[in-house]
C-alpha cells in the first residue's frame, strides 16, 4: 500500500501530549526468556524515531552505532537501510499494540495524514484497526480500555502456509505453551508478547532485508542457551558473540519459514 504524504509537524501536534510510559522488557519466564525486540530497516531513522516516541510512547536509547526505541514490553531497533519490501508479503506480516481507544488513535493518525485501514472486530471481540508506518511497516491496534498504560506491545503475527508446523517449532525450541488468543487457536506466549500464527494460501518471503528484518528474544545466560539449542540440532547463522560497542551478547538463527531471529543478552539494561 502507498504511504500518504506526511507532515511530521502535523504528526507531532496531533500526537497526545503525555510523558513516555514506563518502557521495559517483561520479566523472563522460568527458562530465562522474554521477548526482546523487532528490528526495522527504514529509509529515515529520524522520522521513525519521531513516530515511535510521539505515537507509541517510546524512549530513544542510543548505544554506540545502534539506535533503539524502548516501548512497554519490547524495543524497536532501527537500521537506516532501504527495505526490500513491506512487512506484508513476508513471514512477519505485522506486529501489534494494545491501546485504550482504537477509534480515537486512528482518528488522530489519519488527521495527521497517515494511512489506516478499516476498523473491525478483532479475534478477542474488541475494536481493532491497522495503521501503516513509513516504509510499509504494518501495525495492528487492539482496544483494551483497562490498559494500565496508554499503549503497550501485544503481539507479532506470522503468516505462512506451514503455520501450524512453525508454531510447533517455536513451542519446541523455546519451550512455550500453545494456547488460543480469542478466535485464533494457533498462538503461544513469551513474556511480553503473544505470538500468533496464520495460514497463507501463497508462500511468504523471508524477513531478512524487509521492513521488519528480524525479531529478537532476550535470554538470561545466552551462551548456555545457545549450547542448549545446538544440542537440539539448531544451526546458527551467527554464532554466540559479545559486541562491546552496543553492550550486547548476540546470536542469530532462522526459523523454518524464513524469519530471521536474534537472541540477545543485555537489552534488559537499555
Amino acid at each position: 500500500m502507498r504511504l500518504l504524504p506526511t507532515s511530521f509537524l502535523a504528526l507531532a501536534l496531533a500526537a497526545a501530549v503525555a510523558p513516555p510510559a514506563a518502557a521495559q522488557l517483561a520479566t523472563p519466564n522460568a527458562d530465562g526468556i522474554t521477548f526482546g525486540h523487532v528490528h526495522l530497516n527504514v529509509t529515515d531513522i529520524e522520522a521513525h524515531k519521531k513516530i515511535w516516541v510521539e505515537w507509541f510512547d517510546g524512549e530513544v536509547v542510543q548505544k554506540g552505532p545502534l539506535t533503539t526505541v524502548k516501548l512497554p514490553n519490547f524495543l524497536i531497533a532501527l537500521s537506516e537501510r532501504e527495505p526490500t519490501g513491506p512487512t506484508q508479503g513476508s513471514v512477519m506480516n505485522h506486529f501489534g499494540f494494545k491501546v485504550r481507544n482504537t477509534a480515537e488513535f486512528v482518528e488522530r493518525w489519519t488527521a495527521a495524514g497517515m494511512e489506516a485501514g478499516r476498523m473491525f472486530t478483532g479475534a478477542e471481540g474488541m475494536p481493532n484497526a491497522y495503521v501503516m508506518a513509513p516504509d510499509g511497516v504494518w501495525v495492528e491496534l487492539q482496544e483494551d480500555p483497562s490498559l494500565h498504560v496508554p499503549i503497550a506491545g501485544y503481539h507479532i503475527h506470522f503468516w505462512t502456509p506451514e503455520h501450524e508446523e512453525l508454531l510447533d517449532w517455536y513451542s519446541e525450541v523455546f519451550n512455550l505453551r500453545i494456547r488460543p488468543r480469542g478466535r485464533i487457536q494457533t498462538t503461544t506466549d513469551v513474556p511480553g508478547m503473544n505470538m500468533s500464527f496464520a495460514g497463507s494460501d501463497v508462500p511468504t518471503a523471508p524477513t531478512r532485508g524487509r521492513a521488519l528484518d528480524h525479531i529478537g528474544f532476550e535470554v538470561d545466560d545466552l551462551e548456555a542457551f545457545c549450547e542448549k539449542l545446538k544440542a537440539k540440532g539448531i544451526e546458527f547463522d551467527v554464532e554466540y558473540r559479545e559486541v562491546e560497542s552496543v553492550e550486547l551478547k548476540i546470536a542469530f538463527l532462522t526459523d523454518p519459514a524464513g524469519t530471521y531471529i536474534e537472541l540477545t543478552e543485555g537489552y534488559d539494561e537499555y
